[in-house]
C-alpha cells in the first residue's frame, strides 16, 4: 500500500502517468496499473480521467492531502532514526511570486517564525522563475511542475479561479446567467502571450468554452483587480486574489456553479519546488510540512 500511495502522489505531481513514470522509472502501465489496483482497494475513484488532463475527485483530493503527510512522516522517521534530529535552524531563502507571497505568504509568516524560532527567512519577491541549481534559493513558489527532473515538487493548493465583478458594474450591465453571456461584457484578462482570450466553463456535466474581449490586458493580476474594483468589467482570477472583496462583498462571483478557468488545461496548482533532496534539510521540511497545513486549512480551501 505505502508504494501504491508513492506511486498516487507522484502522479499527481507530474501531472499524468507518463511524466510520473519517467520519474519512478516505471511503464505508464504500470503506473496505471498501481492507481487502479488503489482505487479497486479503496473502493473510490481517485482520478477523472480524460484524453487531455488527469485531475482529482473529491476523494482523491483528501486522498492525496493524507498521503503526502503520510510519506512526509515516513521520511522524517527515517531521517531521525539515521540521526538527523537536529531541531529547524538557519536560513532558508523563498522565491515566490509577488501577489501570492504578498496575499497569502505573508499572513502566515509570523506564525511559521514563532513556531521555529532559529529559522531566519529570506523571502524574494518576485515573477521571474529563478533557476535553484545557480540561485541560491531553496525553495520557490509556482504555478505548475517544474520542467527540471533534477528538482522535487509538493503540491500546496489547487490554484482555483473565480469570475467576478462589483455589484455596481452587474447593475448596470446585462445580465450573465450563461457563460455565453460574458461575450456582452468587458473582461480584464491576463496575457497569455495570445491575441484571442477564452474563458472555458465546466459544471460536471457539460464544458464550454467562451471567446472575450477586452480592454485591459495585464501578466498581472494585481492592475486588473484594481480594474475591477473600480467597475471596469469582468474579471477571471485566482480565488485567493479575489476572495478577501468577496467576503466584504466588494466584489459578487459571477456563475458560481460553473468551475472557470482561462485555460483549456485548467487553473493549475501551486506547488513548493527545490531541490531533489532525499531528505530536505530540517528547517526546508519544517517549512513544506508548515505550508501544506497551513493553506489547506478550510478557510483556504
Amino acid at each position: 500500500m505505502l508504494n501504491q500511495i508513492r506511486i498516487l502522489v507522484q502522479v499527481v505531481e507530474s501531472g499524468s502517468f507518463s511524466k510520473a513514470g519517467q520519474v519512478l522509472n516505471m511503464a505508464p502501465s504500470s503506473i496505471s496499473r498501481s492507481i487502479d489496483n488503489l482505487e479497486h482497494t479503496l473502493q473510490s475513484t481517485l482520478f477523472r480521467r480524460s484524453t487531455r488532463s488527469l485531475s482529482l475527485t473529491e476523494d482523491g483530493e483528501y486522498f492525496y492531502q493524507q498521503s503526502t503527510k503520510i510519506l512526509f512522516d515516513t521520511n522524517k522517521l527515517i531521517s531521525e532514526m539515521k540521526g538527523d534530529r537536529a531541531e529547524p535552524q538557519g536560513m532558508l531563502r523563498i522565491s515566490v511570486f509577488e501577489s501570492f507571497g504578498n496575499l497569502v505568504l505573508a499572513p502566515i509568516l509570523p506564525r511559521f517564525l514563532a513556531m521555529y524560532p532559529k529559522v531566519t527567512v529570506e523571502i524574494d519577491l518576485d515573477n521571474k522563475v529563478v533557476d535553484l541549481n545557480s540561485e541560491n534559493v531553496d525553495v520557490a513558489i509556482r504555478i505548475g511542475t517544474p520542467q527540471d527532473s533534477g528538482l522535487k515538487a509538493r503540491r500546496l493548493m489547487p490554484n482555483l479561479t473565480s469570475l467576478v465583478a462589483t455589484p455596481e458594474y452587474l447593475a448596470s450591465h446585462s445580465p450573465i446567467q450563461e457563460p455565453e453571456d460574458i461575450q456582452e461584457h468587458n473582461c480584464l484578462l491576463i496575457s497569455h502571450g495570445r491575441k484571442r482570450h477564452s474563458f472555458y466553463f465546466s459544471n460536471g456535466t457539460e464544458s464550454k468554452r467562451v471567446a472575450v474581449n477586452g480592454n485591459l490586458v495585464s501578466k498581472g493580476g494585481s492592475p486588473l483587480l484594481s480594474a475591477a474594483l473600480s467597475g471596469s468589467g469582468v474579471l477571471l482570477l485566482s480565488t485567493w486574489m479575489v476572495e478577501p472583496y468577496l467576503k466584504n462583498k466588494q466584489l459578487v462571483e459571477i456563475l458560481p456553479e460553473w468551475i472557470t478557468s482561462s485555460s483549456e488545461r485548467g487553473s493549475g496548482e501551486i506547488y513548493a519546488i527545490y531541490k531533489g533532496l532525499e531528505y530536505p534539510k530540517p528547517h526546508l521540511r519544517a517549512w513544506l510540512d508548515f505550508l501544506v497545513s497551513e493553506l489547506n486549512k478550510p478557510q483556504n480551501s
